[in-house]
This record gives structure tokens, C-alpha cells and sequence, in this order.
């Protein structure tokens, strides 16, 4: 009954206690493990390092002095994450210059920029192609068969996600829910949502870009105008009101 004390209670309890040491439980010697294309820590590269220079474009120091104003001045460092986004696009990605830019701006500590930068997956840590492609396949574009669309997206383009397209015209991405289940599957280029995909139509999608010409249509590629049912529309078509009381108790 003594055997999960220390070793000094139990004898002090007195000599006819026997001490049992508690058996050590061996670790998990094999862990699963997950690759990511994510970048969680900097490492200097030619396009990337603390000596290449960058700065806002007159138009986009506006808009960065407009975005500051929104703010108290004692909190202008809320101004980070939109000044973030500004300087990815116009850079392409948010390099460590852009990260020092910004904090320099809003006389914040670099660490702090980092840690926004790194923490959220909008801001890309590496160059990009000139179209970046973000297929989701969490679960219910998954049931939808996003596993096909990434299948037509790797083979045609013959990347892996967190890659990018030797023409330097695509990346691909691998991510989580993008909140368009209800026209699963799907994928985001850009900030555009191109829903209820098929192999087929993604590789006529990429295909368009690859000649140059801009996606015109954004949305459902199945002809679907939004998030209607497929068969059309079923609800508030009738001209007078349900009787609510065809389908409650009486008497409530």
C-alpha cells in the first residue's frame, strides 16, 4: 500500500514497509512526423537576407500612412498585420527586409514583426510564383474528391505542394479549410475562390493562365451562381406563409 511513496516516507513508517520502486514507463521511441512547406525560421538566401533593401512605393507609403491613422498613436503597431500585406504584395512574398521594414515603421521590436509573420500562414516566407494555388483538403472538400484535384494539379504543373513552377508562374500550397465547404472541392488562387472543381475544369483553369488570359469568372465552375442547390432553388418560392401550426402541438 506504501509502494508509490519516496523512498524516506516509507522507512520512516518503519522497517517492516518494504520499498517498491514505480516501474518507469519506457518512451515512444517512433513519433509521426508531418513535413511542411511552411518557413518558421529564417535562413539567408539570395533572394532573402538583411542586406536587400526594400521599401514602400510612393502609392503603397499612402495607403501604409492611411492604414496608421486608423489607429491610436500609442497603438499603431495594430497596424502591423495590413502593413504585412502590403509589403507581400508588393515584394511577392514577406522577405526579412520587408519584416524590418515594417517594424522600423511602426517602431516596433523586429522580434514582435517576426512572430506575427511567422504565426500566420497568409504571409509567405519565400518567394512565390506569380499565381499562388491553395487547394484545400480538409475533410469536406476531401469527401468531394480534392484528393483528384490536387492529383490533376501535380501532374499537370509537375510540382509538389510548397513548390514552385520553374517558369516561376505557380506555387503550390497545401491548406486547411478555406470556409467554401459548402462548394467543396475547391481552391484559392490568389485571393480568388474557384469552387466545385473537377479535375478537368482545374486543369482548364490552369491551362487559361498559362496563356495568358485572366480568369474572368470567379466562383462555381459547376454554373452555379453562389451556394444554391444544384437542383435550384427550394425554399420562399411559395405565395402564401407555411401554417406553422400544421407541424407544432396545439398547444404550445
Amino acid at each position: 500500500m506504501f509502494r508509490n511513496l519516496p523512498r524516506s516516507i516509507a522507512a520512516s513508517l518503519g522497517s517492516a514497509v518494504r520499498y517498491t520502486p514505480v516501474k518507469q514507463v519506457s518512451p515512444i521511441n517512433h513519433v509521426m512526423k508531418r513535413s511542411s512547406a511552411i518557413v518558421a525560421v529564417h535562413r539567408d538566401t539570395k533572394e532573402d537576407n538583411q542586406n536587400t533593401p526594400f521599401e514602400f512605393t510612393e502609392e503603397n507609403m499612402k495607403r501604409a500612412q492611411e492604414i496608421i491613422t486608423k489607429y491610436p498613436p500609442q497603438y499603431k503597431k495594430g497596424a502591423c498585420m495590413p502593413l504585412l500585406d502590403l509589403g507581400q504584395r508588393q515584394l511577392g512574398f514577406t522577405s526579412i527586409s520587408v519584416m524590418n521594414y515594417v517594424a522600423k515603421l511602426l517602431d516596433m521590436p523586429p522580434m514582435r514583426v517576426y512572430e506575427v509573420a511567422t504565426f500566420y500562414t497568409m504571409y509567405m516566407r519565400h518567394p512565390m510564383g506569380k499565381y499562388n494555388l491553395q487547394v484545400c483538403t480538409t475533410t469536406p472538400c476531401q469527401l468531394c474528391g480534392s484528393d483528384e484535384i490536387m492529383e490533376a494539379i501535380t501532374s499537370h504543373l509537375k510540382i509538389k505542394p510548397g513548390q514552385t513552377t520553374p517558369d516561376k508562374l505557380f506555387t503550390l500550397q497545401e491548406v486547411e479549410c478555406l470556409g467554401a465547404c459548402v462548394n467543396a472541392p475547391m481552391m484559392a488562387i490568389d485571393d480568388d475562390y474557384h469552387e466545385d472543381l473537377t479535375p478537368s475544369k482545374t486543369v482548364e483553369l490552369l491551362k487559361q493562365l498559362q496563356a495568358g488570359k485572366p480568369l474572368e469568372k470567379i466562383g462555381p465552375v459547376s454554373g452555379r451562381d453562389s451556394c444554391e442547390p444544384f437542383s435550384g432553388k427550394k425554399v420562399l418560392l411559395g405565395s402564401e406563409p407555411t401554417d406553422i401550426r400544421q407541424f407544432t402541438r396545439s398547444d404550445l
